[in-house]
């Protein structure tokens, strides 16, 4: 767990875009398997994509900045 961390902490840009690319690979596979996808053209779907990778992505970016608050808060009582 902490090389993990180590890593994240070195390439936060490249988790960032990871976790956006997996937000739409997700979001499509679950779009084309529900009941509604037949209904929906392809641009909507990727549209919908899009917006539960910027939704999840405004999420893990909020959370890296607590992060990087709560390391700078912890740095400076020590």
């Amino acid at each position: 767990m902490e090389a993990l961390r180590s890593w994240v902490s070195e390439h936060k840009l490249t988790s960032i875009g990871a976790l956006w690319a997996a937000g739409i690979g997700g979001s499509l596979a679950y779009n084309s398997r529900s009941r509604t996808a037949n209904k929906l053209k392809p641009s909507l779907r990727l549209i919908h994509a899009r917006m539960h990778a910027q939704a999840l992505t405004l999420a893990v970016l909020s959370g890296a900045a607590i992060y990087h608050y709560y390391e700078q808060h912890t740095a400076k009582q020590d």
